[in-house]
């Protein structure tokens, strides 16, 4: 086990927006999952599941960007802090789950399948996209 330095505890200090940010991606990627369900069902259920995910995903992603914030005064997280892709990656994420989530607001069918569906594929492959961008980072550091 290797004994840190007081330099080298600071320089890793572990930024509290990489606790919130991982509730997005989950709460996104299954409204995916409950919109291919209501898709191929048609059980009603799944819709609503799908609005109440997209809600959460963006109260926690509300959450995260809070907290991206507030590791924005602590000069300690500059190591781990996310890359300018990566947030630029969140904010779009977030804005296409905020569209996503007026058009869950309709109801029946149509407030799924044609374009309900095709903005939870979207939102879900950018989260893809963006946990390939923060690895990549972080691999660089290790």
């Amino acid at each position: 086990m290797a004994i840190l330095s007081p330099n080298d505890r600071d320089a890793t200090a572990y930024p509290i927006q990489s606790l919130f940010v991982p509730f997005p991606f989950v709460c996104l990627t299954l409204a995916l999952a409950t919109d291919i369900a209501f898709w191929q069902s048609n059980n009603l259920m799944w819709q609503n599941f799908s609005a109440w995910l997209l809600c959460a995903g963006l109260v926690f992603g509300a959450i995260a960007i809070l907290a991206g914030l507030i590791d924005l005064a602590r000069p300690r997280t500059r190591p781990l802090r996310s890359a300018f892709p990566s947030v630029l990656l969140y904010l779009i994420i977030l804005v296409l789950a905020f569209l996503n989530s007026l058009v869950h607001a309709g109801d029946g069918w149509t407030a799924v399948v044609p374009y309900g569906l095709t903005l939870s594929a979207v939102t879900s492959a950018l989260c893809l996209v963006a946990v390939a961008v923060s690895a990549r980072k972080y691999a660089r550091l290790a």
